[in-house]
């Protein structure tokens, strides 16, 4: 693989953690929860308001990246301490569409599941990228990976129970912070989790082939 065309993927990867970011915050401003994956970080930032959800999402895939290396030990590969400065740009790029979706109201439950399902599509757009670009995982595949080769256990089913453990772990932060009331994890969590694997299948199948040659050089 030659230097332009590493210097295309990480490009491009820079841009598909921009749309996944402005997918969280779409979803975010509807007020029905967010993905499963971004759910911990979300009940923490509803609790601790001073850090932004941006920052707080930081924080939960550094987080990610240290179990990466508990798990993996000398195992993990030095090439994957860019998840860091990748994370700190997927929390700041949050906060700027957080910023660019506050300009729009979100009065009536029609609209929030409208915001949710346009954040879903945007999310799994920029996800879809990120697959094509295929330099580096998230923190958030790279812990389910990480688990998955050394347990030698299913990705998919992983991925599934992972999932399951974020919601579950920001329920319960949200029964102990809000006196057993459930916050900042609704129907929108489901919503997402449901359907930003077939987004993102969509758009693969239709970025795929353009997006390579693009990559590569050449003429689709």
């Amino acid at each position: 693989m030659s230097k332009t065309e590493i210097a295309k993927r990480y490009t491009l990867f820079v841009v598909s953690l921009f749309f996944a970011a402005l997918g969280v915050a779409f979803t975010k401003h509807g007020e029905l929860g967010v993905s499963p994956i971004s759910s911990v970080a979300n009940t923490l930032s509803c609790k601790y308001s001073s850090l932004s959800l941006g920052t707080w999402l930081i924080i939960w895939n550094c987080f990610l990246i240290v179990g990466q290396v508990i798990i993996l030990r000398k195992k993990f590969q030095l090439i994957q301490l860019l998840q860091i400065p990748l994370s700190f740009l997927f929390g700041w790029f949050t906060d700027l569409g957080m910023w660019i979706v506050s300009f729009v109201p979100v009065n009536t439950y029609p609209v929030r599941v409208v915001m949710v399902v346009i954040g879903i599509v945007i999310l799994g757009f920029g996800i879809s990228l990120s697959v094509i670009a295929n330099v580096i995982m998230n923190s958030g595949e790279a812990f389910v990976k990480a688990i998955s080769d050394t347990f030698h256990r299913d990705f998919g089913n992983v991925k599934i129970a992972f999932d399951v453990l974020c919601v579950l772990i920001a329920l319960v932060l949200s029964l102990i912070f809000f006196d057993f009331t459930i916050v900042g994890t609704r129907e929108g969590t489901i919503l997402s989790a449901l359907l930003t694997g077939v987004v993102v299948k969509f758009f693969s199948s239709k970025l795929k082939d353009p997006l390579k040659a693009l990559l590569q050089g050449r003429t689709a």
